[in-house]
């Protein structure tokens, strides 16, 4: 069990950030646990052929029998949307001590790997930055876009339920092991007990797609952060464009009736472009007209402007 003991400054202090970073880390558990992480398959099977070349061996090493992963591979964003290299600068930058003993901390007591030199643990960071960094752009940065798009609209829903219902909505809708109760984050985090005041350092919340429960830090003495698994994980690799009914279609057209039946969750121009094959000046036109009959709605994320279906667009769509 973690706490995190809360006071009112925490709560208005709390942000959320979406990290690259984490992604590129968390995802390297899907081929190890393909029957744990089902909904992260569709795809593993789409990048498996081109990582192939990789030598995915120290990197795999890194999961530990709990699927804990070193704290220093994962550290937390200052920004809402962290690029890439300015994270792995951090990683580069870690002490060698920390390095070793983040690593057997992950392991859990269990024997390191061999082939993580912890007797080299400058050299082995400097070896993974690099791993990681080509991991990364062969298997997730051609997705980025679009997985992008599904975090950043899981932030702006944790946003607005933030603000209609305070921390106790934001909570209690995060994850079935989040609790929160008389200014304590309560995580029920198996094998992992601590309890830390997070009060000056600010909480942040980071949507993840490659995990399936709450994943903090593993030791007490880093920033407070907590991940947690992303709205629209399921929808991420749909294929199939959905339009609506045959009436919605001759009153709109086609292809705003496809894009309105997208708009399920908050997406971006990109996101939409990349899902549908079509360019982003067409997405945006449509949205354009779409937002002047009402029938979307549309709110900034960062540099990013989100457009979701209103109730009057999901009420015509039902039709």
């Amino acid at each position: 069990m973690i706490e995190l003991d809360l006071d009112v400054e925490d709560l208005v202090g709390m942000r959320f950030a979406v990290s690259p970073l984490m992604e590129t880390v968390m995802s390297l558990r899907t081929p190890l646990l393909p029957t744990y992480f089902v909904l992260q398959m569709p795809w593993w099977r789409r990048v498996e052929k081109d990582v192939a070349h990789l030598d995915m061996r120290p990197l795999a090493s890194l999961v530990g029998v709990r699927r804990w992963v070193p704290d220093f591979l994962t550290p937390r964003p200052e920004v809402p949307v962290p690029d890439f290299e300015d994270e792995l600068e951090i990683v580069r930058r870690t002490p060698p001590e920390k390095v070793a003993a983040d690593i057997r901390r992950a392991h859990a007591g269990r024997p390191v790997p061999s082939i993580l030199r912890l007797d080299e643990p400058a050299r082995l960071r400097d070896r993974l930055a690099d791993l990681l960094r080509e991991y990364w752009e062969t298997a997730l940065a051609p997705y980025w876009t679009r997985m992008r798009g599904v975090l950043e609209a899981d932030m702006l829903y944790r946003a607005r339920q933030f603000t209609r219902g305070g921390a106790r909505l934001l909570f209690a809708d995060l994850h079935p092991a989040v609790r929160w109760e008389a200014g304590v984050l309560r995580l029920d985090v198996p094998a992992i007990d601590y309890r830390v005041d997070v009060t000056g350092r600010g909480l942040c919340l980071m949507p993840c797609l490659f995990v399936r429960s709450t994943a903090p830090p593993i030791s007490a003495d880093e920033p407070p952060s907590l991940a947690y698994p992303a709205r629209g994980i399921a929808t991420l690799w749909e294929t199939e464009r959905p339009t609506g009914g045959e009436a919605i279609v001759a009153l709109i057209g086609r292809r705003k009736a496809t894009l309105l039946g997208c708009l399920d969750r908050p997406a971006s121009t990109l996101d939409l472009a990349e899902r549908l094959g079509v360019t982003p000046g067409a997405v945006s036109q449509h949205l354009s007209v779409l937002h002047g009959a009402g029938l979307v709605t549309r709110a900034r994320v960062g540099r990013v402007v989100l457009y979701a279906r209103s109730e009057l667009g999901s009420r015509l769509l039902a039709r």
